[in-house]
């Protein structure tokens, strides 16, 4: 038996270790269950038969290591080896105190054995710290005989089921922020009531669930989800953890966006032994000079009022008594909030929350009971009209109380109650306009227009990176669309998108549609050049399959020019003005745009399929 067995042993039966001069309490299992599952837990616990294992989270600036979460496997030969499954039978046989407590000692035990640098992410229920029965001090003084610090273990909430008793869980958090430790919250966005308790608790960091971040690169959705809990930990004072991160592409997104931390298995997998350090390559990809592309919606912006998110919910009596009040609520297990209103006239919210933490007080249902309700509403809510912007409400929201998110807003006409709204529908739909206010697309070649264009060469000027700016544009296009038609030239252009997509790098390398034949590549890739090259020799050898043979044999048609004059076109060539932009050189994308098209209409003097690049700038 390993010492560290032998320790584990002595923690669950009570007893002290003479070597380390150490008592512990005896860890009491119930005995009302009975089986094989329950014999098969108590043999896990009776000879400590989980494994440790840590999973860096790391800086997203530099990949340097801000600590390890702590995660539990049990036995490799049973079917309890997940943690899923373990939790699941431990609850079903009412043992979950007593796994989740030997849980944190094997974690605490293996990241102290490790002298592992930075913080301890020690997973914690919510229903196991609020349980009468659970030994809130023993956490503290496991980590004190170890020599651990306690700023550097990280309670990390994580949640099974759903969280009601917010004002134990506060009390609870509070205990524990009292002895040093910092607070987490687990798989935001996926928990039953995680942003609650991101309001409720205030942690010092949040985790977002790895559906957001997993394809972030490819999903606008998911990028303005996370950008949007990164705006909000910003004004909060939280930082951020991505979890689930699989590849450089989501790495770099989630670092250009803000996110503090990273974590997953790109970064590194939980391990018995984990490394001290990220390796050479993410370590040199996040401290890298490039920027990431973020991934284009296909919706134009669309103004909206505050209409669509009204909800007809009744109004009540400022006469009506907090006890008449409390009864509507017990009736009603869906009712959250109410809204307190005289002749038409609002005066507040009373949430079901204030309300039952208020009277779950000593001596509060008696001294308040019979008094008006509006003893307990808040009495500034947020109001506005019926015809007011999104923008205008979710402005008012963000620069309001933390509990203006979880009340909602009032809705008026005239001043007149007319209902109310949600900050859950709020957050959707200024998200959704948010994801489409910049995000417009060529409907041709489904490449992203003009104004994703310019955020991009915007982001790429702020961030101070070298990239090349190539202004793509077809030579005799007009006469071709005319003679052969518009659904042919149609055909053209695509063809030049789907050149320039496939010759580009999609991590790097930002390919636009400015409108009809013209085209823009903002180039990251060093070898921009190279890939020019490609797309003029695949132009070449593709572009005359779109004639007809003759006028491939002859190598062009007979039109008419602008002043009805018989002239000669030559097949279709592509003209490619490049310019090299570096730090300071250009003030904005104005300038990179009249300088690439200087630069393009230096290429259309060349015959032929030509590349120019402007080395006057260079």
């Amino acid at each position: 038996m390993s010492n560290r067995q032998q320790t584990l042993r002595l923690e669950l039966a009570g007893g002290r270790d003479p070597a380390r001069n150490v008592a512990y309490p005896r860890l009491v299992v119930p005995e009302e269950a009975d089986g094989s599952m329950r014999e098969h837990l108590l043999d896990i616990i009776g000879a400590a038969r989980l494994t440790a294992l840590l999973q860096p989270i790391v800086y997203m600036s530099d990949g340097t290591i801000l600590g390890y979460e702590g995660l539990i496997r049990g036995p490799s030969d049973s079917v309890l080896h997940s943690p899923l499954s373990l939790f699941k039978a431990a609850r079903a046989e009412g043992m979950e105190v007593q796994i989740e407590h030997l849980c944190r000692r094997v974690v605490i035990q293996r990241f102290a054995e490790l002298n592992l640098p930075g913080k301890l992410f020690l997973n914690v229920s919510p229903e196991c710290l609020l349980l009468h029965n659970a030994r809130h001090g023993e956490t503290m003084q496991m980590i004190l005989e170890l020599g651990i610090d306690p700023g550097r273990v990280i309670i990390e909430l994580t949640e099974n089921q759903p969280t009601y008793d917010y004002h134990a869980m506060r009390e609870a958090v509070l205990h524990y922020r009292k002895m040093g430790f910092e607070i987490a919250i687990d798989d935001l966005g996926e928990g039953f009531s995680s942003l609650r308790l991101w309001s409720e608790l205030r942690p010092e960091y949040v985790k977002i669930d790895m559906h957001f971040i997993q394809g972030i690169n490819h999903d606008p959705v998911k990028l303005q989800f996370v950008r949007s809990i990164q705006e909000i930990a910003e004004r909060s004072g939280t930082k951020v953890i991505a979890e689930g991160i699989e590849t450089q592409a989501e790495l770099l997104v989630l670092r250009d966006l803000g996110v503090n931390f990273g974590q997953g298995y790109h970064l590194g997998r939980p391990n018995a032994k984990p490394a001290h350090a990220v390796s050479a390559e993410i370590a040199a990809a996040l401290r890298g000079n490039t920027i990431s592309i973020y991934p284009q919606d296909r919706q134009p912006e669309k103004t909206m009022s505050i209409i669509k998110l009204l909800r007809r919910v009744r109004a009540y009596a400022p006469a009506l008594t907090n006890n008449e009040l409390y009864d509507i609520f017990m009736a009603d297990s869906s009712l959250q909030v109410v809204p307190i209103v005289d002749d038409g006239k609002p005066l507040g919210l009373l949430s079901r929350y204030v309300m039952i933490d208020h009277f779950a007080r000593p001596y509060q249902r008696e001294l308040y009971g019979k008094r008006p309700c509006t003893a307990f509403m808040d009495a500034s809510p947020i109001i506005a009209d019926k015809d007011a912007s999104l923008q205008e409400l979710g402005y008012s929201m963000a620069n309001g109380d933390a509990h203006h998110l979880a009340n909602g807003f009032i809705v008026t006409d005239e001043g007149r109650y007319l209902g109310m709204g949600t900050g859950h529908d709020l957050m959707r739909e200024i998200t959704q306009m948010q994801i489409n206010a910049a995000r417009y697309a060529n409907p041709l070649t489904q490449l992203p227009g003009n104004v994703p264009i310019n955020e991009h060469i915007e982001r790429l000027v702020q961030s101070e990176v070298v990239f090349w700016a190539c202004y793509c544009d077809l030579d005799h296009f007009k006469p071709y669309n005319d003679v052969y038609g518009y659904r042919k030239g149609d055909d053209v252009i695509q063809l030049v998108g789907n050149l320039l997509s496939n010759n580009t790098d999609p991590d790097r390398d930002f390919v636009g549609h400015i409108g009809g034949d013209d085209f823009m590549i903002l180039f990251q890739s060093v070898d921009w050049e190279a890939r020019c090259q490609r797309v003029l020799a695949q132009f070449e050898g593709a572009i005359a399959a779109s004639y007809v043979a003759e006028d491939r044999e002859r190598g062009g048609f007979l039109s008419e020019d602008r002043q009805g004059n018989a002239m000669f076109f030559p097949l279709m060539t592509l003209s490619l003005g490049v310019i090299r932009v570096a730090a300071g050189r250009y003030g904005s994308h104005h300038e990179i745009a009249t300088a690439a098209t200087a630069a393009k209409a230096q290429a259309k003097k060349t015959p032929g399929n030509t590349l120019f690049l402007d080395r006057r700038v260079s």
